[in-house]
């Protein structure tokens, strides 16, 4: 398949390349180093996002954070420019017209074929380093989320894993829990009688 692609340079690329790519393109900038992200995802992809984001706002409604989907640009650095599958802002002042500014509280990241070394390798590195609180991967595949919490020092710490038949409480939006059965379009868990 040969995904990601990359551009080919010697030198870094800037927020300021990224603004000069043709539009019906979708790039992301990592270090300097640029990522193609075509193919389109999935449908089985973007009914997680759409499930995903939609409990997240209803959740949200009302409160000072707000939900995006790709594309929407995060721009961490002049190097360092993404477009995570669903994130939150919760700070109004980080929110411009064009873009975001600076690191969301949480990223959610669906995971597809050409994209899952990336969103697990590289994402979670550039995530911890610019300060997301948590960062989320969902394997659509496997139908799992494994969640990553920003730590005192700085890191990430230990990954959870939660299946579809649990409840996913996003530590970094406090009150806001996530059935993850609903995610994945799968039947809940059984009430267990006394």
């Amino acid at each position: 398949m040969g995904y990601p692609l990359r551009k080919e340079s010697e030198k870094k690329f800037t927020w300021a390349d990224y603004l000069t790519w043709p539009e019906d393109e979708r790039w992301e900038i990592i270090d300097g180093e640029a990522y193609c992200m075509t193919p389109a995802p999935s449908i089985r992809h973007q009914d997680i996002v759409v499930n995903l984001v939609t409990q997240l706002k209803q959740k949200l409604c009302g409160g000072p954070c707000r939900a995006f989907v790709a594309p929407t640009d995060v721009v961490f650095s002049e190097y360092d420019v993404v477009q995570p599958d669903i994130l939150v802002v919760c700070d109004k002042k980080k929110i411009t017209d064009a873009n975001i500014q600076g690191a969301p509280d949480l990223i959610i990241e669906v995971l597809s074929p050409h994209t899952s070394l990336k969103d697990k390798r590289e994402k979670k590195v550039i995530y911890e380093r610019f300060g997301v609180r948590e960062y989320i991967i969902a394997d659509p595949l496997e139908q799992y989320v494994e969640r990553f919490l920003l730590e005192d020092d700085g890191t990430y710490g230990k990954g959870e894993v939660f299946g579809t038949q649990e409840v996913l409480q996003i530590k970094s939006l406090e009150g806001t829990d996530i059935s993850l059965w609903e995610v994945f379009e799968v039947e809940g868990p059984k009430e267990r009688l006394p």
